[in-house]
């Protein structure tokens, strides 16, 4: 999986390419998460955004993800998906440890994919808001 993501500042938000692979990482995350049995505020307080509000995100990132597609994203959807990205892996915590082979078999992913993305979104932000 390619983790690199480049985004422009667009006004109030940020405009960028996204693999099908990205996107697909992106919408996993969110979904696992929403699903979790923890209440509606523990949700909003663990990805900053209720259920509702999520599922909205997911739509837009979903799709027949078989080509890249640009996506136009503001600063909270974008930490939406950063704070899914980096909490995804607790889910796969348990009184053992950590679970190494749940994780890629129920995401589709490694967690160092997640984690790269999560790390390339914050860098991709910082190079579109750093002056030049």
């Amino acid at each position: 999986m390619r983790t690199t993501i480049r985004l422009t500042a667009d006004g109030t938000a940020f405009r960028g390419r996204l693999t099908p692979s990205q996107a697909d990482a992106m919408v996993e995350a969110l979904q696992l998460l929403r699903s979790r049995d923890f209440s509606d505020t523990a949700i909003v307080m663990q990805l900053n955004a209720d259920r509702a509000e999520i599922g909205r995100l997911i739509e837009r990132l979903a799709g027949d993800h078989k080509t890249s597609r640009d996506y136009t994203l503001n600063l909270h959807e974008l930490h939406v998906i950063h704070a899914a990205l980096t909490a995804v892996a607790t889910t796969f915590i348990s009184d053992r440890g950590f679970s190494e082979e749940g994780f890629p078999m129920r995401t589709s992913f490694f967690r160092e994919n997640f984690d790269a993305l999560a790390l390339s979104l914050v860098r991709a932000v910082s190079d579109a808001t750093t002056p030049q």
